[in-house]
């Protein structure tokens, strides 16, 4: 049967540590996206950019309209991750992305509302933690050994490991050994139980404290950036990125159209 593994950590640790770690990367989180923000200048670029557009702007984009850009931003790109034209690809994002979500909200309640055996955790929020687990592994592994492009494409090994392969390393091995680690420690085996903590906690700190390194923080901006995008063809702004590979583009008064390759 299904238990909440923090509850029986507790034994050993007590919960306001378990709590307080929480915290710590949290706040990590926080600082981490502050520095990436100002030590790439993130914010100065998308604010420049919007003052820009919106001066050269056509028309007019009304506070309704504004508001179904979000709402559109909110569903297609954030919801559905409608910025990836491969379907592999998207729906190895979007496993990642939802299997994420559940687990550190089950996490935080396991830990917050049912830190010990005393206080009985509901079974739906323990079956739904595992059921994070299981759909990070499977976007994770999926995602690094079948669809990478460089292992794809140009024939490197699957265990390449670049800093753009940071973010995705840490989390999928993070879960993983969460998963790992509880399995073992319903077994009552404490040894392995320790070991895997112990990789468990290492592969999380470095997820949430490499961040100004890491892709990370790419969650946080890409919204916006999408939601500029849409605001900028309402309004009949010319997008500064380059025209799709298939665009057709005049060559001599002709019409060709650029392949992709």
């Amino acid at each position: 049967m299904l238990s909440n593994p923090f509850a029986a950590l507790s034994a050993s640790v007590p919960p306001a540590m378990m709590q307080i770690y929480i915290v710590v990367m949290a706040l990590l989180v926080v600082a981490g996206t502050l520095f990436d923000i100002f030590h790439k200048q993130s914010a100065t670029y998308f604010f420049d950019n919007w003052r820009d557009f919106s001066g050269r702007a056509k028309q007019r984009v009304s506070g309704a309209q504004m508001a179904s850009l979000a709402v559109q931003t909110a569903v297609i790109d954030v919801m559905a991750s409608g910025e990836f034209c491969n379907l592999r690809r998207r729906i190895a994002h979007l496993l990642t992305m939802y299997g994420f979500v559940i687990y550190l909200v089950t996490t935080i309640i396991m830990v917050f509302a049912y830190p010990t055996p005393a206080i009985a955790t509901p079974a739906s929020v323990t079956v739904l933690w595992y059921i994070g687990c299981l759909l990070v592994c499977a976007g994770g592994y999926w995602f690094w050994f079948f669809i990478r492009v460089d292992v794809v494409a140009e024939g490197h090994s699957p265990f390449r490991f670049v800093r753009a392969d940071l973010f995705i390393v840490a989390l999928t091995l993070s879960v993983t050994f969460a998963l790992v680690w509880a399995c073992i420690q319903a077994t009552g085996s404490t040894a392995w139980s320790i070991i895997f903590l112990a990789l468990y906690l290492i592969a999380t700190t470095v997820l949430f404290g490499s961040i100004p390194w890491s892709k990370f923080s790419h969650m946080f901006f890409k919204p916006a950036a999408a939601l500029e995008k849409r605001v900028a063809a309402a309004n009949g702004t010319m997008s500064n990125l380059p025209p799709p590979a298939d665009a057709p583009r005049k060559y001599g008064g002709g019409l060709k159209h650029a392949r992709h390759y």
